[in-house]
């Protein structure tokens, strides 16, 4: 991250991005020891930065318009702030004290993520609409689940977007090293998020796993729901939005990247940036499954990759992005 290197920074930076249980032997999907090893990954990969010591770089007036025109900082501090009281208030439930302390931790980076966005739009200038209270949900599971299935999503596409930006120079690389570790956390919350439900879903007796299949397929009909009128521009409450964020911000830090490319680009990223972590937990899947299946239907040249990335450090690109 940019601010003052010493080698405590950098050990846990890399600590965040390198991870192997200390048990050893095969791992059964659904046990208490895939349970405590989805839990030490997360506590143990605990990166301590503080928001209020990052250091924002001095942006040309240029790079300064194009990073605050973008039409996302609304609605990305308000995701922050809605996941931070989800994720805390169903970890509020949770009687097993492990697992508890990694929901809690959880809801706490995103809290601190919510903090690094408001330390960005404060250096910047930015303007933010109004926030809206953050309340509690009335259910917590289902709260916990709408909210690890959305960063599923969000993640997966963020990773190539992120790099893209890179890339194409659309955000400055002192933005990118400062914003970085933010990134690498999303990485962990759905892999952290992909290895509980696998567990949770095996430790249900039998008979409650159809009415846990049914709260999961309810979570992904409404995330289905809202993504296609965030694609049409219209908001949950029916208003229009300036938020069609794939499109938009896809075509702004792309610069005329085809969309095959920034799905493979995704891909891409989505494998590095996991394979950090001990080959034995479970990988998220979903998104990555149906943005290879849709990609095929996709024009534009694909992207030249290296066949196996290198995870070690912080993210760098293959190769530079095809253009249509």
């Amino acid at each position: 991250m940019s601010m003052t290197t010493t080698p405590s920074v950098s050990a846990a930076d890399h600590a965040m991005r390198h991870w192997t249980a200390a048990y050893r032997g095969a791992l059964r999907i659904g046990s208490p020891a895939h349970l405590r090893m989805t839990c030490a990954m997360l506590l143990e990969t605990h990166n301590p930065y503080k928001p209020a010591v990052l250091d924002w770089p001095v942006l040309g007036p240029a790079t300064l318009a194009r990073i605050t025109s973008l039409p996302i900082w609304d609605i990305a501090v308000q995701t922050e702030g809605r996941a931070a009281i989800r994720v805390t208030t169903y970890a509020a439930t949770v009687t097993d004290p492990l697992l508890r302390q990694a929901l809690t931790m959880n809801g706490g980076e995103e809290a601190r993520h919510k903090q690094v966005l408001s330390k960005l739009v404060e250096a910047y200038g930015i303007e933010l609409a109004p926030e809206p209270e953050y309340v509690a949900p009335a259910d917590p599971l289902q709260a916990w689940l709408l909210t690890g299935y959305s960063e599923c999503i969000d993640s997966f596409f963020s990773f190539g977007l992120f790099e893209a930006a890179r890339q194409t120079a659309y955000f400055p690389e002192e933005l990118v090293e400062t914003f970085e570790p933010v990134i690498q956390e999303e990485a962990r919350h759905i892999l952290f998020f992909a290895n509980w439900i696998a567990w949770y879903r095996r430790s249900l007796p039998w008979y409650r796993r159809p009415g846990f299949l049914a709260r999961v397929a309810a979570v992904w009909i409404r995330l289905i729901r809202d993504r296609l009128s965030m694609a049409r521009g219209i908001g949950a409450d029916g208003e229009a939005q300036d938020m069609n964020f794939p499109a938009n911000v896809g075509e702004s830090v792309g610069g005329g990247v085809s969309l095959r490319a920034l799905v493979d680009l995704c891909l891409v990223e989505n494998r590095r940036r996991m394979a950090g972590y001990d080959a034995r937990l479970l990988r998220p899947t979903t998104v990555p499954t149906l943005a290879r299946l849709v990609r095929r239907f996709l024009p534009g040249a694909p992207l030249p990759v290296a066949a196996s990335p290198a995870p070690v450090g912080r993210p760098r690109g293959p190769r530079p992005l095809n253009r249509e």
